[in-house]
């Protein structure tokens, strides 16, 4: 028996389908041919020319209609959000007025609906651990979501793979140990795997939307559909232009062996190219991962790469019991959604504001979103009130959970006039903070100190655990 067989065994016994056992042998081989996926700065140009979306003109009320029908949206929801502390889908996580993610996303489809009486259909990508939660969520607050045929799309399970021997990896005590998540790059397989791909097909549907369900900047935009459906490319990824603060992520480049879009992440470029990946002057663009798929094409690029893209390699080197850092060493396989942009031959990228790129990756991107800086729309879309949102630093030994956070903020203070804010030690916010300027607040001891309603403007604040404040000059 192969080494790959032990693999395809134990996924058929798991009932994973062929489609994902393909995808899984792609990286499978990946990994045992030691491909390094190395991107040298010789073999890329940075991409350029791209359109804008605010230069885009506007569709006609009955060609939107038209396209509507044929129109699918689908919102990644296989995250826990553990790096927050969370145990559950994340996007159940509370983020604004009392509404989860899932809440205003499910409002936003449907106002959609409403607006142009067209019944634009919806999934969620569940994961193994998302999944029940999900539904359960629907079934109180949108049941009409979750009775539509389209709503769940199951992500994959890939096996573990053990660093030593290149065999499945076991963990007899807790065996759900020995599989992974396979990364948002699964989507295609899954579709394929489904057979939901064929059956949105046959429902006439031809333009997929993708995008987190975390990032609530990403909606169903009338205008970019337009130029999608009328561009007639099979992929479209939505970019923003980098800034200081995103030199460290990846990039949008074109290769030039063949004139193709790529993306180069940090891991890809080799140490004595770092300069070159760090030009934000040079490569000006990252992926938001708001996607934009052509499915009839996508359904002929899948034929032509014999069922599965072939999509670079991810591998992330864990142990297989992610609490027991002595457990045995694993690979585990993944692949993103955004590197299919090199398979299609005529795909393209489109320059964003960046209000259409707005997760919530940690307790501070939370913070800012809860407080006034954001308001809620009659479309149930999340908006900047404000062009400059500010920097907010918080304490990770008191906030980086949710909870943690939960119990330190009675209520987010006004940060409409604040510039940054950097939080040390255990300050706990009152109601009626205004935060103005660049404002730094500092426990002066290791108890919670209580922030007092009031004005904070720039400085250095020693906050005491009695609830007062001294500035310091």
């Amino acid at each position: 028996m192969s080494k790959f067989e032990a693999f395809e065994t134990k996924m058929k016994a798991h009932g994973l389908s062929d489609a994902a056992i393909s995808a899984f042998k792609s990286n499978y081989d990946q990994l045992v041919a030691g491909v390094t996926g190395l991107v040298p700065e010789s073999e890329i140009s940075a991409a350029s020319d791209l359109p804008y979306l605010t230069n885009l003109g506007e569709a006609t009320p009955e060609y939107v209609k038209a396209v509507l029908e044929k129109t699918a949206v689908l919102k990644l929801n296989g995250g826990l959000g553990t790096s927050m502390g969370l145990e559950k889908a994340k996007s159940l996580l509370v983020v604004k007025d009392g509404k989860t993610f899932l809440d205003l996303i499910a409002e936003q489809v449907k106002h959609m609906r409403a607006a142009f009486d067209r019944k634009v259909v919806f999934t969620l990508m569940n994961s193994f651990s998302t999944s029940d939660d999900t539904k359960a969520f629907l079934a109180t607050q949108h049941a009409d979501l979750l009775l539509e045929p389209f709503i769940e799309l199951m992500q994959n399970s890939s096996p573990k793979v053990d660093a030593s021997t290149l065999q499945p990896a076991s963990c007899p005590e807790h065996q759900d140990n020995e599989w992974c998540p396979p990364g948002h790059g699964d989507i295609y397989s899954s579709l394929v795997g489904s057979e939901m791909l064929t059956k949105l097909l046959e429902q006439g549907i031809e333009y997929l939307f993708v995008s987190n369900s975390d990032n609530l900047g990403a909606t169903l935009d009338i205008t970019l559909l337009n130029y999608f459906a009328t561009s007639g490319k099979a992929f479209l990824m939505e970019v923003c232009e980098r800034t200081a603060a995103d030199k460290k992520g990846g990039h949008l480049a074109r290769r030039i062996s063949d004139g193709k879009f790529m993306l180069r992440e940090s891991a890809m470029c080799p140490d004595q190219d770092k300069p070159f990946f760090e030009d934000i002057s040079k490569h000006k663009y990252f992926n938001t991962n708001n996607l934009w798929v052509n499915l009839p094409q996508l359904q002929d690029t899948l034929k032509a790469f014999g069922g599965t893209l072939p999509l670079p390699l991810i591998r992330n080197k864990k142990t297989v019991n992610p609490r027991d850092s002595k457990s045995a060493p694993v690979f585990q396989l993944e692949t993103a959604m955004g590197s299919a942009i090199e398979c299609f031959d005529n795909a393209g990228a489109i320059v964003v504001p960046r209000d259409r790129f707005a997760p919530v990756k940690t307790c501070a991107d939370l913070f800012v979103l809860r407080s006034d800086v954001f308001r809620i729309a009659e479309d149930s879309t999340v908006q900047a009130i404000t062009s400059k949102i500010p920097l907010v630093k918080l304490d990770d030994a008191h906030y980086k959970l949710v909870d943690q956070m939960d119990k330190l903020v009675e209520a987010p203070p006004s940060l409409l006039e604040a510039s940054s804010l950097v939080v040390k030690g255990a300050v706990k916010f009152s109601k009626g903070v205004v935060i103005k300027g660049d404002v730094t607040l500092e426990a002066a001891s290791s108890s919670p100190a209580v922030l007092e309603p009031g004005v904070y403007s720039s400085g250095l604040h020693k906050v005491m655990a009695a609830g007062t404040s001294v500035p310091v000059a």
